[in-house]
């Protein structure tokens, strides 16, 4: 991720008084890492979980085995089940969820390489709230963790102003 977006992104969680936590499988702890790089990091980073496995999943974030089996682990609501178990977890605000097959091979053979589902978990006044979102990066396997770190993190401020426009009565 280049500086100034991570920069950007650093400003908009401290305004927004976001503490993140992720539960990363397919950027395997990237966007914890990324997030780690500005001095203070502290302020805006709680916590982040590395579940690579679907035992994993199960035993670190509570995700339902039928969720898995119902959908694959590499479905929305998988990500938003891994989201929601580390915001139940963790004193955080803002949870960040990845799965998916950064390659080089497509794993179990039901996603395509490059296949990565990513959620956003909000904590709030009224609630928890979740979005998500099934994409595709092209690149080598490096290369699609870095393009889902810098997807993920981009994408924080476009869902928290849709939760803020769902708030307003």
């Amino acid at each position: 991720m280049q500086t100034e977006d991570l920069n950007a992104v650093v400003r908009y969680l401290e305004s927004n008084s976001l503490k993140i936590v992720t539960a990363e499988s397919c950027t395997a702890g990237m966007i914890a890492s990324t997030l780690a790089e500005p001095p203070g990091s502290g302020k805006w980073l709680e916590c982040a979980f590395i579940t690579y496995s679907e035992n994993a999943k199960i035993a670190c974030l509570n995700v339902d085995s039928d969720t898995i089996d119902t959908h694959g682990l590499t479905s929305e609501e998988v990500a938003r089940a891994m989201a929601s178990g580390a915001l139940n977890i963790a004193n955080a605000n803002l949870a960040i969820a990845t799965t998916g097959v950064a390659g080089p091979s497509a794993g179990d053979g039901q996603e395509p390489v490059g296949t990565v589902c990513i959620a956003w978990a909000f904590k709030h006044d009224s609630g928890t709230r979740s979005f998500s979102e099934k994409t595709r990066f092209n690149g080598d396997r490096n290369q699609v963790r870095e393009a889902a770190t810098s997807y993920a993190l981009k994408r924080i401020q476009h869902y928290h102003g849709e939760l803020a426009m769902q708030d307003r009565p």
